[in-house]
């Protein structure tokens, strides 16, 4: 069984940064793809960024050049946000494909407000 794990969430002012994890039981290379979505209240879970297992990126229009995923070399995923504005709140899953089946981890919570 796969068990992703995402930390790393908090309050933070606008223009600050925050760094997300998705830590997986398993070698994070196990997965084709390896994604980060996002629900803010009220509104569709979004995809926010992805990596493939060759370490393709690719972002959502309103978070280029503010956010970057990239992963270590053992069983983590980060998503690097930068510049955060108030329209970043929500909360940020951690979504990982083992060949067609999809694992999502429980969430962490991002409030950018002043």
């Amino acid at each position: 069984q796969v068990q992703l794990v995402e930390s790393g969430g908090g309050l933070v002012q606008p223009g600050g940064s925050l760094r997300l994890s998705c830590t997986s039981s398993g070698s994070i290379f196990n997965f084709k793809v390896v994604a980060w979505y996002r629900q803010a209240p009220g509104k569709e879970r979004e995809l926010v960024a992805s990596m493939t297992a060759g370490g393709t990126t690719n972002y959502a229009d309103d978070v280029k050049g503010r956010f970057t995923m990239s992963k270590d070399l053992r069983n983590t995923a980060y998503l690097q946000m930068n510049n955060l504005k108030s329209e970043d709140t929500a909360v940020y899953y951690c979504k990982a494909f083992l060949g067609t089946v999809a694992y999502w981890g429980q969430g962490t919570q991002v409030t950018v407000s002043s």
